[in-house]
């Protein structure tokens, strides 16, 4: 195979992954605190010695996660809570301690502030929060006062993104050895942030990847079928 059907190659695949990416974005577009990822791309030498040939293939960097902060929209929700700043919620789960931005929070059957998903929301020193009944409202400083008593506070976490590993669209984990710090973020009740995505970009970059791919395959067409039977067709005239 020709060195440059090799590096034809290299970008569609780069291009497919990319593509997984951008679905993964559009299918979050309405998760509250979803962050997407950056990707990076760098060329590769791919050695060919045997066959006296080389070719540059386009090798995938590596991924991160996008940390910047989507909008904030109001809900009117007394347990909806966004965070300004930087900071993650922290939930308790069956496999450990894992940290959100989403703030979609519910009062469960027991009182205990929890996600949608029914894991406890945890406040300092990692324990639960009991709500009781009654009305309640969250405040900026992650204090919770049910019928004006105060019933707890919400805590907030700081992890640098390179030492995030992401688990679902909202929900991560710190990597090996890492130990969140407290943050000094402040909340915004009765809002959500929004995923930090856009849906126009995702749109316009969907039709640069796909007609980048499409490009990339009539590429090798050309290099494996038209090139290859010409010099197939000249050399079978000698």
């Amino acid at each position: 195979m020709p060195g440059g059907a090799y590096s034809a190659l290299s970008g569609m695949q780069s291009r497919l992954a990319e593509l997984d990416r951008i679905a993964s974005d559009l299918a979050n577009m309405s998760t509250a605190g979803y962050k997407t990822e950056r990707t990076a791309t760098f060329a590769a030498e791919r050695d060919f010695s045997v066959a006296l040939q080389s070719a540059v293939d386009v090798a995938i960097g590596g991924t991160r996660t996008d940390l910047r902060p989507g909008t904030i929209a109001s809900t009117g929700r007394p347990l909806d809570a966004a965070i300004d700043g930087d900071g993650f919620f922290a939930i308790e789960t069956s496999r450990g301690v894992r940290y959100t931005r989403s703030g979609n929070f519910t009062r469960r059957a027991d009182g205990v502030l929890a996600t949608v998903d029914g894991e406890p929301v945890l406040g300092a020193e990692n324990r639960r929060i009991p709500l009781g009944n009654g009305p309640l409202a969250i405040g900026t400083d992650g204090q919770i006062r049910v019928d004006d008593v105060p019933a707890g506070r919400i805590q907030l976490w700081t992890i640098e993104e390179e030492d995030l590993v992401r688990e679902t669209g909202s929900r991560f984990r710190p990597a090996a050895g890492v130990k969140p710090v407290p943050s000094a973020a402040t909340l915004v009740p009765s809002s959500l942030e929004q995923a930090n995505v856009s849906i126009a970009d995702r749109m316009v970059t969907l039709t640069e990847v796909t007609r980048t791919f499409e490009a990339l395959q009539k590429g090798i067409s050309v290099l494996m079928n038209d090139v290859d039977l010409r010099t197939i067709t000249e050399l079978s005239r000698r």
